[in-house]
């Protein structure tokens, strides 16, 4: 992350000759947010003046208290490559201020600010690499997208099975022009699914770089007639799109999770990070699986996790330990998806991980079997929950955790709970294709 002065940013907008800027925010819900300004504005933005109407926000206040302030994080400036030079189109990340000039409580990156303060306050700082999975499908012939998918490949199939290829190699030279180090890029296990991998970085960075690489990944494909989507599970039958979290921890300029004299090399701080990440799975869940359709996802059968348990290498249980050691030790979170709220969704891993130093929670022993294999009779003796089945039963779970409650705040909590319920009551009074299927000439 490269910091930048107010004359720096000012300079930059001069020399690449940028006439726009968009200052950018996400809602509650991880939605993306601008506001389009011209340069002869830069100075009130970059004075943090600007305001915005907050009442026209999911989530974020009344309209009688809507008039609020956007302060761009100036490290977060950067031209997009695919509009014109002439007349260029910058963007920055902005935190969302109250009138009296304290933070917003009910914006998403000031939530993950406050729980990486109180990691810092206990000498840690969370590293995170995100794997964001998407599909590409065909649009109509009124550009409207379809769940008709461009391709018949498979995980890491090559052109010319994989139509998609270009729109990534394309998407790939986008990101790295905007800062991004990429790692890996690949076709998917499902038709039509691809992934991208980009570098680690601290916890607020990669979850400005997730909302940046989403807003990127739809740009690009709709100019290869392409809709990109990041739904978890928008095909019946196939794998759906999850978001693995690799997570570690740096205490004193080193990796906190490893320990070359412990057993496994996983120090006790990774173990206990762990312990608080399983104790409060199930909370965690209804933020870092958001919607309806996450749970369509998060079934046995199809590689998502759906059991509370650890394990080295084997990829069936929630937490994977990759076997990478060194400065490489982290643990991978494999059930969020991309539909979370990356703010969010960071806040209440790293808070449920703190917890667990605080508490010095314990994990069960790692998990050694296929957990696809077991029964449900093996595991309840093994004593291994599973992960919420519907997002109802996730809220309910998060109603119940005051710590991860305290990761949200108040109005992030009050809000996100609302337009959840909503949602939930709205899907269940729906009248579904299959239900019509299956019952309309049998009853």
């Amino acid at each position: 992350m490269t910091v930048l002065t107010k004359e720096e940013v000012k300079n930059l907008v001069k020399e690449l000759g940028v006439k726009f800027i968009r200052l950018q925010f996400t809602d509650i819900l991880g939605v993306l947010k601008n506001v389009a300004i011209t340069t002869e504005q830069l100075d009130k933005a970059l004075n943090g003046e600007l305001m915005f109407d907050g009442s026209s926000i999911e989530g974020f206040v009344r309209i009688e208290e809507s008039d609020m302030y956007l302060k761009p994080d100036l490290s977060t400036f950067v031209v997009f490559p695919w509009r014109p030079k002439d007349g260029a189109v910058a963007r920055l990340i902005c935190d969302i201020y109250n009138p009296d000039q304290t933070p917003f409580m009910g914006d998403p990156r000031y939530a993950l600010k406050r729980v990486i303060k109180e990691a810092r306050e206990m000498g840690y700082s969370m590293n995170v690499g995100p794997e964001a999975e998407f599909f590409l499908f065909h649009l109509d012939a009124e550009g409207r997208p379809t769940t008709v998918t461009h391709d018949r490949a498979s995980y890491f199939d090559l052109s010319p099975v994989d139509l998609g290829e270009d729109a990534r190699r394309d998407i790939i030279l986008t990101l790295e022009k905007m800062g991004f180090e990429i790692e890996a890029s690949h076709h998917e296990v499902a038709p039509g699914q691809h992934e991208i991998l980009f570098k680690y970085s601290d916890a607020l960075d990669i979850a400005d770089k997730i909302v940046t690489f989403k807003f990127v990944v739809r740009t690009i494909a709709q100019r290869h007639g392409l809709h990109a989507t990041f739904m978890p599970k928008p095909l019946f039958g196939v794998n759906g799109s999850g978001m693995h979290l690799h997570m570690s921890l740096e205490k004193d300029g080193k990796n906190a999770f490893y320990d070359p004299e412990a057993p496994d090399q996983l120090s006790e701080v990774a173990l206990f990070f762990i312990g608080g990440i399983l104790h409060h799975a199930r909370a965690i869940t209804a933020i870092t699986n958001p919607t309806v359709n996450s749970y369509k996802r998060l079934v046995p059968g199809h590689e998502a996790p759906v059991n509370i348990a650890w394990a080295f290498r084997n990829r069936s249980p929630l937490i994977r330990i990759p076997a990478k050691r060194g400065e490489s030790t982290r643990i991978e979170l494999r059930s969020p998806d991309p539909s979370c709220n990356p703010y969010l969704a960071l806040a209440v891993c790293l808070k449920a991980g703190l917890d667990g130093i605080k508490k010095k929670i314990s994990p069960p022993p790692p998990l050694q079997q296929n957990i696809y294999h077991l029964s449900q009779e093996e595991l309840r003796k093994l004593g291994i929950g599973c992960l919420p089945a519907s997002l109802e039963e996730a809220l309910d779970e998060l109603e119940r955790d005051e710590v991860i409650k305290e990761a949200l705040g108040e109005h992030i909590y009050n809000r996100f709970m609302e337009a959840k319920r909503i949602e939930c009551y709205n899907y269940r009074i729906q009248v579904h294709p299959w239900e019509l299927e299956q019952y309309l000439t049998r009853f």
